[in-house]
């Protein structure tokens, strides 16, 4: 099982702590790095390999991880010289690529099985698998429904329920033949191409825990959740 970690982005939205490390390395809790406790999770599902796309800092992100032997694995890396979006550094790798591999982003805590994402992507056989989290999203205004002026319904500070993404996916090699290497490619394209073509991904549904570090509220967030999760968070690691 083959695994590749989007790391090159620039953690703009977790600035002041982004502004010398990369954010996956950013320390959550007693100084584990966050892209740490990805790679041994990664490590006690079964995943034996994993390429790290990086750019922004890069180079501090290799001198941290190395090869990946003191995880049990085999790491590699794909230098990001101009960002390429969310998929677009998949498509220089393409030929690196197994057949069916997990794409996740390096700034994920979650207790996800990530095998079984992979697994459930393998069996789908569809060419795209989404990993969703269920999201409550609550309005603080009262929402009129209007009609020609008219209003015709009233709800009082609504709460609106959506499944949203988790940035993990699994992917087949094949979903990238027809996207030029060098480009950029967004995830959104990707999903959108993939509904256009009627061939539309697979969701993972989850419920467990998951929290994406983004922003400064999340990282405090992530920083006093982890002591009570850490053996929910690194089982088996």
């Amino acid at each position: 099982m083959h695994a590749v970690i989007l790391a090159g982005g620039k953690g703009v939205r977790l600035r002041p702590y982004t502004t010398a490390l990369p954010k996956p390395l950013v320390p959550i809790g007693d100084q584990h790095a966050i892209l740490e406790i990805v790679l041994r999770q990664l490590a006690a599902a079964g995943f034996r390999s994993c390429t790290l796309a990086i750019g922004h800092l890069g180079e501090i992100i290799r001198a941290y991880v190395g090869d990946g032997s003191q995880w049990g694995m085999a790491i590699d890396y794909a230098t990001e010289e101009s960002p390429l979006g969310t998929m677009g550094p998949l498509l220089n790798l393409r030929d690196r690529l197994p057949e069916q591999f997990l794409v996740m982003n390096g700034d994920v805590l979650t207790d996800l099985d990530y095998a079984d994402v992979l697994g459930r992507h393998t069996d789908s056989g569809a060419p795209l698998t989404i990993a969703t989290y269920s999201r409550q999203v609550r309005i603080d205004f009262g929402v009129l429904t209007t009609d020609d002026r008219r209003v015709v319904g009233f709800t009082e500070k609504p709460s609106l329920d959506y499944r949203v993404s988790m940035g993990v996916y699994g992917l087949s090699r094949a979903t990238l033949d027809t996207y030029t290497p060098g480009l950029p490619l967004g995830f959104d394209e990707l999903v959108l191409d993939l509904l256009k073509a009627e061939t539309p991904p697979h969701a993972y549904e989850f419920d467990g825990y998951w929290l994406d570090i983004g922003r400064p509220d999340d990282y405090d967030r992530a920083n006093a959740e982890f002591t009570s999760r850490k053996s929910l968070l690194l089982k088996g690691a």
